[in-house]
C-alpha cells in the first residue's frame, strides 16, 4: 500500500507531498499530473487566486528516467503567490509583526476551532493551512494514483450533477461518453443544456456577496471484483473511500450508489440480481458475473463486485463570502464582521478534480492490498493470475 503526507501553507513558498509505497517501474508523467492541476484551477465561479497562480509538478526524488525507481516519490508545487508574503509568512522570529494578526474567525471555516485547540491569538496559524490550496498537491498524488491505474486498465473520471440547487439530467450514455462531453463544459456538468442555468444562479450569487455549493459523482472503471474486504470494518472499501472523500475540505456528505434513495425504496428495487455469461471473459471483461443494475455503486460487503463505481459527494457553499457574516473579534470579544480573505463564488468544478484524485488513491491501496506493490512487472502478473482465477469460477 502506499501512504503520502502533504506539508505547506496557502501563502507559504510551496506545497509538498512525498509518497511512500510506489512500486518501481511505473512510468511517470509530468505533463500529465499537470493537466490535472490545470483541470482543478478551472471551473466558472472561481476567484483571483486562480489568476495568479498557474501550478506545475517538480518531481524531486523517486523517479529516474520517466519511471519510479520504488524510492519515495517527492513532489513540490510552487506559490507564486510567496512573493507578496515573504515576511508575513516568513518562517524568521525577526518578521514577526502582531499588528497584522487576523483576530475575526469566520464562520463555516477551521478558524475558531483551530485557535482554540492550539491556543493561536492569529487566526492566520489556522487557515494557512486549512485552506483548499492544500488540494493542489493531493490532485498530484492523485494523478500519479491515475498513471498507475490506468497500467491495469482502471480509470477515473466524473461530473457535477447539481449546484446551487440547479440539477442536471444525466445521459443515457456510456461513462466514457459522459466524461467526454465534461470536458467541453466550463462546470465540468455533462447536461450543456443545463449549464448556462448553473452559471446563472453562480453570477446570481456573487452579486449578492454569496456562494455556492453543490454535488459531485465521481465514477472508477474497469476495477475488478474483490478489491476491499468484508472481514474487518477498517479495510470495507466503501469506508475508505467515504472517508477519503469526507476529507476534502467543504464535503458534507458521501453517497454511494443509490445512497439516500435506498433508503425510500423497497428491497426488490434496491438489490441488483446476479446473472452470468461465460462469453464476458473473452471479450475482455475480468469476470463472467455481471448485473443488470448498479443500484449498489460497485460496492457490496465492502468490496468491489466489478461493476462501476459510483460516488457521490454534497459540497457546502464556500464559507468566505463577500457579505460576510457575523463573529466575535478574538481580541476584543465585541461582535464584528467576520474578515474577508480572497475567495471563490463556487468550487464544485474543482472540488471534482480533489474527488477524483483521493478516489484515485484510496483504489490505489485496495489494489496493492490484493497485488503487491514492489514492482509493476510482479503485480501485472499477479493481477493477470487472479483474472484467469476470475475466468474458471
Amino acid at each position: 500500500m502506499i501512504r503520502y503526507l502533504t506539508a505547506g501553507e496557502s501563502h507559504g513558498p510551496q506545497l509538498t507531498a512525498i509518497i511512500e509505497g510506489m512500486p518501481a517501474g511505473v512510468p511517470l508523467n509530468a505533463d500529465f499530473i499537470n493537466h490535472e492541476l490545470f483541470r482543478r484551477q478551472q471551473g466558472y465561479g472561481r476567484g483571483g487566486r486562480m489568476k495568479i497562480e498557474s501550478d506545475t509538478v517538480e518531481i524531486m526524488s523517486g523517479v529516474r528516467w520517466g519511471e519510479t525507481i520504488g524510492s519515495p516519490v517527492t513532489m513540490v508545487v510552487r506559490n507564486r503567490d510567496w512573493e507578496n508574503w515573504l515576511e508575513k509568512m516568513s518562517p524568521l522570529a525577526e518578521h514577526r509583526d502582531d499588528s497584522c494578526a487576523v483576530t475575526r474567525p469566520r464562520p463555516g471555516h477551521a478558524d475558531l476551532s483551530g485557535v482554540l485547540k492550539y491556543g493561536h491569538t492569529d487566526v492566520r496559524n489556522v487557515l494557512e493551512r486549512s485552506s483548499a490550496r492544500e488540494t493542489a498537491i493531493r490532485v498530484a498524488v492523485g494523478g500519479v494514483a491515475k498513471l498507475f491505474l490506468q497500467e491495469f486498465g482502471i480509470r477515473v473520471g466524473g461530473f457535477v450533477t447539481e449546484i446551487g440547487g440547479v440539477c442536471a439530467a444525466k445521459p443515457d450514455h456510456p461513462y466514457d461518453k459522459l466524461w467526454q462531453l465534461t470536458s467541453s463544459s466550463e462546470l465540468y456538468c455533462c447536461d450543456l443544456a443545463c449549464e448556462d442555468k448553473m452559471k446563472k444562479a453562480i453570477d446570481d450569487a456573487k452579486d449578492q456577496g454569496d456562494t455556492l455549493g453543490g454535488v459531485l459523482e465521481v465514477q472508477v472503471l474497469g476495477a475488478p471484483p474483490g478489491l476491499g474486504s468484508y472481514v474487518h470494518w477498517d479495510r470495507k472499501l466503501d469506508a475508505r473511500l467515504a472517508m477519503a472523500l469526507m476529507s476534502i475540505q467543504a464535503i458534507k456528505g458521501v453517497e454511494i450508489g443509490l445512497g439516500f434513495e435506498a433508503a425510500r425504496r423497497p428491497g426488490s428495487q434496491v438489490h441488483d440480481e446476479i446473472f452470468r455469461d461465460d462469453a464476458r471473459t473473452g471479450q475482455g471483461e475480468t469476470n463472467p458475473y455481471y448485473r443488470a443494475t448498479n443500484n449498489a455503486g460497485g460496492i457490496e460487503g465492502g468490496m468491489t463486485n466489478g461493476e462501476p463505481i459510483v460516488l457521490r459527494a454534497a459540497m457546502k457553499p464556500i464559507p468566505t463570502l463577500y457579505k460576510p457574516l457575523r463573529s466575535v473579534d478574538l481580541r476584543t470579544h465585541e461582535p464584528f464582521e467576520a474578515t474577508v480573505e480572497r475567495s471563490d463564488t463556487c468550487a464544485v468544478p474543482a472540488a471534482l478534480v480533489v474527488a477524483e484524485a483521493v478516489v484515485a488513491i484510496e483504489f490505489c491501496n485496495a489494489f496493492m492490498e490484493k497485488f503487491g506493490n514492489d514492482s509493476l512487472v510482479e503485480i501485472k502478473r499477479n493481477y493477470d493470475s487472479y483474472k484467469e482465477q476470475l475466468s474458471n469460477l
